[in-house]
């Protein structure tokens, strides 16, 4: 599914309106009276949160200023770190440093008052997860995990926030910061999840009603916080919005419907989106974007 909705390109037949099929696939003509009708009818809106040209981060460069290293290893803040220094308290491979601005590489030993600190620079990977991966560190069975697409990301370990099941696409986010891991899989502060969904039969408005509304299950209700087409010409594709994070839940809420997913893609997580990120492909997080979530 395309992130944004499609927009009418208007043709010189003014009676006609031609709507973007699927990438490579020609416009379908669809006549004035069908359009109003379809009008109708509400399309979720998948709007990318990062403007357009936005550069991608670099990480070739992993040395990191002795304040922000003592801050990272969670001794000081920054600005304490620079009192630290200056008073001589600091080793980096056995020399004391009272620099301002001094660096650290990753195979420096950095000391504090003779302790030895350990500061892990913390990572952010975003991956557009194919089909056929399960969501696990390894797996005794030998399936192929998600692991495997993310381990050239960085030296670091990191781990996945919360999961997406073999057959499901989209968005899963890697870290090596439990603290932001945790705050965006805790019940009070859950991120916002958006699913395109593709059913093997049409939707009827009403079921679009009961997912909002909600939908009783064995393990409780379920509610989505939008449930809206997705396509102008095919009412068996969906958007949901949605903070659970029970297992399975959008397929399992469907099948309380009498419905059964055929294509699940999670195309937002935590305001986070596709955009420019091919299936099977991870990029880093750039500043802005984890200073986002770390207000969440």
């Amino acid at each position: 599914m395309n992130s944004r909705r499609n927009n009418g390109n208007r043709s010189n037949d003014s009676n006609k309106k031609t709507f973007k099929g699927k990438k490579g696939a020609p416009g379908k003509p669809v006549g004035d009276n069908k359009v109003r009708a379809r009008d109708k009818r509400r399309y979720i809106d998948y709007k990318d949160k990062l403007k357009k040209g936005d550069p991608l981060p670099s990480f070739n460069d992993d040395e990191v200023r002795l304040n922000k290293y003592l801050s990272n290893a969670g001794v000081c803040s920054r600005r304490e770190a620079d009192v630290l220094i200056k008073t001589g308290v600091v080793t980096v491979n056995g020399n004391i440093v009272t620099e301002m601005g001094f660096k650290v590489k990753p195979e420096d030993i950095v000391k504090y008052d003779g302790e030895s600190i350990n500061a892990e620079k913390k990572r952010y990977v975003l991956l557009n997860k194919p089909k056929g991966f399960i969501t696990t560190m390894d797996d005794p069975m030998g399936r192929r995990t998600v692991m495997t697409l993310v381990k050239k990301a960085c030296r670091e370990r990191v781990y996945p926030v919360g999961r997406l099941d073999k057959e499901t696409t989209g968005l899963l986010l890697f870290t090596n910061d439990g603290d932001l891991a945790k705050k965006l899989t805790h019940p009070k502060h859950k991120a916002s999840k958006m699913y395109h969904v593709e059913l093997n039969k049409k939707v009827m408005p009403g079921d679009l009603l009961k997912l909002v509304s909600g939908v009783d299950m064995e393990d409780g209700t379920s509610r989505f916080d939008k449930a809206e087409f997705a396509s102008v010409d095919d009412p068996k594709q969906i958007g949901v919005e949605l903070h659970s994070g029970k297992n399975r839940i959008v397929r399992r809420t469907f099948e309380a419907l009498g419905y059964k997913v055929v294509k699940l893609d999670r195309v937002m997580f935590a305001g986070l989106t596709k955009k420019d990120l091919p299936r099977g492909t991870y990029r880093h997080l750039g500043e802005k974007e984890i200073a986002f979530l770390r207000m969440k």
